[in-house]
């Protein structure tokens, strides 16, 4: 067990986690996941939200088996390496909102960081104005960091608090296995608690046992190589160490492979699943979401990690993303492969300058 943990925990930990992220995406694709999105956090999250009833799109209602073994995952790894810590305190309103924000422009996007390099991977060209906002989101909130941005520190919190996301989606599998239905409206349509879709990306799904399977083997690796698309650019850029950009370079190379391998490739930005073709908003869409990830502390994937770790602040941003997944749906910001939605431009341009706000404004606070 321990030269497990030294390996995941050196230089390659992050290139193997990339490595398996790469291969089982798109075998999920395979499986029956929506095209180009084996994984992705964002989109996972607001499936999630409209399988609880918080938007009624009823194309993106389906509780992803993949983020429960994400969480579950990074809990057991943490449990048998003595890093589960519960802790929080640190900013909790601001890391909901940067969760809210940060899903909202990803929606616009179509995408979480992990689901653009897949995109990248699967031959969708419409990933490299998302990548270069993300870039760019990523880039400007290391400026804030530079200027001494800080959302405070956690401090050390009870047990209970570890274990509220453990718990929730423990809940989750359990809603997912039973699928409780209340029963059904005049029209025949039904009334929840639970909502799943009958068609579009949340009625495809790869089999329940593999997509948890695959979720609890990320959710281990990652959480021992700390794997984080985000904290990968930011690293390279305050600290001159490309450690965690190593494993994102990993991803797209097995993602291309294994989507050539199984006939998935696709290169092009007409036509491709679950995508937009507006250059503009594929690229501001990440600026806001990359921006809002670097204020948090790191991308969609590592939150998910850490709320399995314990980290209460993790679990409010995660929160923060389901609850801003449903907000997008029902407000019309989240775009479809028509394009952006109607509202979508301008929630990117609030997220701007609401996170503009408030990284220049907050700073650590010290007692007197």
């Amino acid at each position: 067990m321990r030269l497990l943990s030294n390996f995941l925990t050196s230089r390659w930990g992050p290139i193997l986690t990339g490595i398996v992220v790469g291969v089982l995406a798109p075998i999920l694709v395979k499986l029956g996941n929506p095209g180009n999105m084996g994984i992705c956090v964002a989109c996972f999250s607001r499936d999630i939200a409209g399988a609880l009833g918080f938007h009624r799109a009823a194309t993106v209602q389906y509780i992803r088996p993949e983020i429960i073994g994400f969480v579950l995952g990074a809990l057991i790894a943490a449990l048998l390496f003595r890093e589960f810590k519960p802790r929080g305190g640190s900013s909790p309103l601001i890391r909901f909102l940067l969760g809210m924000f940060a899903v909202i422009g990803a929606l616009v996007f179509l995408g979480c960081p992990w689901r653009a390099y897949l995109r990248l991977g699967g031959g969708d060209w419409n990933a490299i104005p998302g990548i270069l906002g993300l870039f760019a989101g990523i880039g400007l909130g290391i400026v804030f960091l530079k200027r001494g941005f800080s959302l405070g520190r956690s401090r050390p919190a009870s047990a209970a608090v570890g274990w509220v996301m453990p718990v929730f989606v423990i809940i989750l599998l359990v809603l997912l296995l039973a699928a409780p239905l209340f029963g059904r409206d005049a029209d025949g349509n039904p009334v929840g608690p639970i909502f799943f879709s009958e068609k579009g990306p949340g009625s495809q799904y790869a089999p329940l046992l593999v997509a948890l399977f695959v979720g609890l083997l990320i959710g281990f690796l990652a959480q021992r190589s700390r794997f984080c698309t985000v904290g990968a650019l930011r690293d390279i850029v305050l600290l001159r160490d490309a450690h965690l950009f190593n494993g994102v370079l990993a991803l797209v190379a097995a993602a291309f492979v294994t989507n050539l391998l199984l006939g998935q490739f696709k290169a092009g930005f007409a036509e491709q699943p679950v995508s937009h073709t507006n250059l503009l908003w594929n690229f501001g869409g990440m600026v806001l979401a990359g921006l809002a990830f670097t204020l948090a502390g790191g991308c969609p994937g590592r939150q998910v990690f850490l709320s399995g770790e314990g980290d209460g602040d993790a679990t409010i941003f995660v929160f923060g993303m389901i609850v801003g997944a449903g907000v997008a749906h029902t407000f019309s910001l989240a775009s479809s492969p028509a394009g952006p939605g109607a509202y979508g431009p301008s929630a990117v341009i609030i997220g701007l300058i609401v996170l503009t706000v408030i990284g220049l404004t907050m700073r650590e606070t010290r007692a007197a």
